[in-house]
């Protein structure tokens, strides 16, 4: 993916760098791995805001991705590089020898034509799906099961991947791109290779609105609110939190306060934790 800078003729785009959209092929997505997508503007059952920050945004739809990668030794082409609006990655369009057509995560390196295969004895190529215990150490994978027949829940944002440590029994140890290093049963699969859009992380929105685009809210620091609604707020003129360390609205630490609770049973499967 490559990035496109903006001459300054306002001021929004005196810093804003955009993706040059480059990679995609144009093609429209399909309507049957299309499905309604409701906006809960932050909100839960009750109607009540959960997430602060949240609401408008273009309208948009969401794209069903194969995940679980459940289609097992059947040969696969890729025939579509796509945009997909719920996600910062891109996603390719695949057809499989039946005729069956479905979205999963573009790696780095996937091209249009290539073709791909999920199952024990695929091969160690980009995009190929296999079980952990098939995969050689160092290997960079993503997409990655936590239990079996879960679906990939590890590693699946723009750019980020995990790298295989060493098998050991019944578990194979990676280290996350949150460098965590954890266990995970040899089973479960992961796909090879690295999420694409790497250049994701570089990108500068250059104005306000392009956030409100986006479905995100200003936010309003706690230090110039009043002390009835922020901790932090009070005061005459500019003035400090008034604490020893910073909080939330209602009181309870933040800013690198860990909040993993600690009687999660899968702590077990946790070697360190996340930096």
């Amino acid at each position: 993916m490559g990035i496109q800078f903006f001459k300054a003729y306002t001021p929004s785009t005196r810093h804003a760098i955009r993706p040059d959209f480059k990679e995609l092929t144009g093609d429209k997505p399909i309507k049957s791995l299309l499905i309604k997508s409701h906006s809960a503007k932050g909100r839960n059952n009750q109607g009540r805001i959960t997430i602060r920050h949240r609401g408008g945004g273009h309208k948009k739809r969401y794209r069903l991705i194969d995940f679980k990668r459940d289609k097992r030794n059947s040969l696969g082409k890729v025939i579509g590089i796509q945009y997909d609006p719920n996600r910062n990655s891109r996603i390719a369009l695949i057809q499989y020898q039946d005729g069956e057509k479905r979205y999963i995560l573009h790696p780095e390196f996937l091209e249009v034509g290539n073709i791909i295969q999920s199952g024990a004895n695929s091969g160690l190529n980009i995009g190929n799906s296999l079980p952990l215990e098939n995969i050689p150490l160092g290997y960079d994978v993503h997409n990655i099961e936590l239990s079996p027949h879960g679906g990939g829940k590890l590693a699946r944002s723009a750019g980020s991947c995990a790298k295989i440590l060493a098998k050991e029994g019944d578990y194979i140890t990676l280290k996350l791109p949150s460098r965590e290093v954890r266990l995970v049963p040899k089973s479960c699969y992961a796909t090879i290779g690295k999420v694409g859009n790497t250049s994701h992380m570089n990108l500068t929105l250059g104005k306000a609105g392009r956030s409100r685009w986006l479905g995100r809210r200003p936010t309003v620091r706690g230090v110039v609110m009043n002390a009835c609604d922020h901790p932090h707020g009070g005061g005459e003129g500019r003035s400090p939190i008034g604490r020893k360390h910073p909080c939330t609205p209602w009181g309870k630490p933040a800013l690198g306060v860990k909040t993993r609770s600690k009687k999660k049973a899968t702590s077990i499967f946790i070697i360190r934790k996340r930096s």
